[in-house]
């Protein structure tokens, strides 16, 4: 088997998307690891839902929680994910996460196998700030490896939480 080479990416040089308290630090995408993984760093404020309900058909993905509360879906559950805490979600399995109120969360987020995963982001960032359509997600599905899906858990745990959180990135129909 050939010899890989180390990679080293300079968190001074990462690429940062949004304003505090949120934010997407992109890391290390698919070509610059030879496809083995991608890797970005969240914040998310109090309060804050990431992307709904979706899965991967080709990667698992992994949580670290560096700091803070993340109530992440893992299939037909709600996980409580804190600070020092890993959680790694299958292929195939829906997934979606969010701060509660009272606390934000700072995620390492890592994808492996990997493919390149950037552009995704900074569509999102894109439809954050009013220069794209969320539909955009949608028609990118296939591209970045996403599969949205309706999910009753989600829904329930965003009813129980309905007038306390902020959509980050407003996707059609949530």
């Amino acid at each position: 088997m050939p010899q890989q080479k180390a990679v080293l990416m300079r968190g001074a040089e990462a690429e940062r998307l949004g304003d505090p308290p949120n934010m997407t630090w992109l890391i290390a995408d698919a070509e610059h690891t030879n496809g083995i993984m991608n890797v970005v760093r969240t914040t998310l404020g109090a309060g804050v839902d990431g992307p709904p309900p979706h899965f991967h058909k080709e990667s698992p993905e992994m949580f670290y929680l560096l700091d803070g509360v993340l109530r992440i879906l893992a299939g037909d559950q709600i996980v409580t994910v804190e600070k020092g805490d890993y959680l790694l979600v299958p292929p195939l399995m829906p997934h979606a996460w969010g701060t509660p109120q009272e606390v934000g969360a700072d995620v390492l987020i890592v994808k492996a196998p990997g493919n390149n995963r950037f552009d995704y982001f900074r569509l999102g960032d894109r439809i954050r700030r009013g220069q794209a359509e969320p539909a955009e997600v949608l028609a990118t599905a296939e591209r970045f490896d996403n599969t949205f899906v309706d999910n009753e858990v989600w829904r329930h745990e965003l009813a129980a939480r309905e007038g306390e959180r902020r959509q980050f990135i407003p996707f059609p129909g949530t």
